[in-house]
């Protein structure tokens, strides 16, 4: 299950969100926002609340303690043996909010006191109190979305796409799942997420890939589970219009990215074996591998861990297991492939310098749609094997190695048809 994180807020942090004369600073309230994406639990101290009502101005202890109620008061425990009768009001407010933490009453304290944060180093409890901009920080790292940005993919959610539910698109889906309406707005609801082509920017859905993270899985019928976090392509569809353009190789290439960012340890999709033989095709191509069946699809794993595994398998083998890992040991040969410009754009359309814009898609071909591609080039090699590294350089202007790749399959030949074809 995703962890669910407890904050105590330290009063300098409680003011400004419950004060609207003050202005609130941006990581603080992207920080609560973030809280509440995560579902994690926001504490105050009674304390805390002791020391607003220390505060001579009237008006504002009364706005503040009228908006407290918004959060969770921390149940009472202990008291703190640090104060005596010379420990001064505010010093025993810190005190007994730290005394709670090393309670663990909550996992971290998030206050910008910098005298809270010297007491609680010496405390031991350094690594548990945060400013503003670490703890947000912290929620970043867990909850911002992994952003894939793809040629001419769009990452939606469902509800932008509830008005074309009657595009001729969505007929076959609707055939081959009663309720399909139904469940569409019910995970529009939700906030459910896709990735979405279409020929032009406000076209009618040409590719649609419906996805979603799961924990703790069980995917078939007959009781597998995958452990941790999932990446599911809950509605694979690629339209007739566009087959032939490697638009399910792009969403596969957009898949295997997120699930990295977002550390899935697996990728799976229901299949029905009738109607998708295309799709099998490609997911089998890929690595996905047969486990059992729910409700009549079949269902497909592949394996995405984290970690490279420590195997010594066929190196292509290895790299169709667990994309994105390759073997790269002292056995695999590496090879510089130089290329030009115009050619690393049609091959490489998603690749772009650091702050640069994405370019836009070749105007004549959808190569760079696809994961596997084919290059031609006058090398003086006949010594590539498959499982080999080449390494990409994009010459003249940048000058640099921009994309590995993994060989599959490599042929010397005179033909001009044997290349062609």
């Amino acid at each position: 299950m995703p962890l669910r994180l407890r904050f105590i807020l330290d009063t300098n942090i409680l003011i400004p969100l419950q004060d609207s004369f003050i202005k609130l600073q941006p990581n603080l309230a992207n920080f609560v926002r973030l809280a509440g994406v995560g579902g994690h639990q926001l504490l105050y101290h009674a304390a805390s609340e002791a020391d607003i009502l220390r505060d001579q101005n009237v008006d504002r202890r009364t706005r503040t303690l009228e908006r407290l109620r918004q959060y969770t008061l921390l149940e009472s425990g202990p008291a703190c043996p640090w104060n005596n009768a010379t420990t001064s009001a505010n010093d025993a407010c810190d005190n007994e909010i730290l005394y709670t933490l090393e309670n663990s009453a909550a996992h971290a304290l998030v206050t910008e006191d910098q005298e809270i944060h010297k007491k609680a180093k010496v405390r031991g409890l350094g690594d548990r109190v945060f400013y503003i901009q670490a703890a947000e920080d912290w929620l970043r790292r867990l909850h911002e979305r992994a952003q894939i940005v793809l040629p001419r993919i769009q990452d939606i959610e469902l509800h932008t796409l509830t008005t074309t539910l009657a595009d001729p698109f969505f007929f076959s889906i609707r055939a081959g799942y009663p309720g399909f309406d139904a469940w569409f707005h019910r995970k529009a609801q939700e906030g459910r997420r896709a990735w979405l082509y279409r020929d032009s920017l406000n076209g009618p859905p040409e590719a649609l890939c419906i996805y979603a993270i799961q924990h703790d899985e069980q995917i078939n019928e007959q009781g597998v589970v995958l452990s941790g976090p999932a990446l599911k392509l809950c509605t694979f569809k690629v339209g007739e219009l566009v087959r032939g353009r490697k638009i399910g190789e792009l969403f596969l290439k957009a898949a295997f990215r997120y699930a990295a960012d977002e550390r899935c340890e697996h990728i799976f999709v229901h299949a029905d074996p009738g109607r998708h033989g295309q799709l099998i095709a490609l997911l089998e191509d890929f690595g996905f591998e047969l486990q059992g069946s729910y409700r009549g699809d079949s269902v497909y794993v592949k394996e995405h861990p984290h970690e490279p595994p420590p195997l010594l398998i066929d190196a292509f083998d290895y790299l169709r297991r667990y994309f994105p890992h390759y073997r790269s040991d002292e056995s695999i040969q590496k090879f510089l492939v130089p290329i030009q410009p115009p050619f690393h754009q049609i091959l490489f359309p998603d690749y772009g310098r650091p702050g640069a814009a994405l370019p836009a898609a070749h105007p004549q071909t959808h190569v760079g749609n696809a994961m596997k591609l084919a290059y031609l080039c006058h090398a003086p090699t006949n010594k590539v094997r498959t499982g080999d590294i080449v390494l990409f350089y994009r010459t003249y202007d940048l000058k640099t190695i921009t994309t590995l790749g993994v060989v599959e399959r490599y042929e010397i030949s005179q033909s001009a048809t044997e290349i062609a074809l």
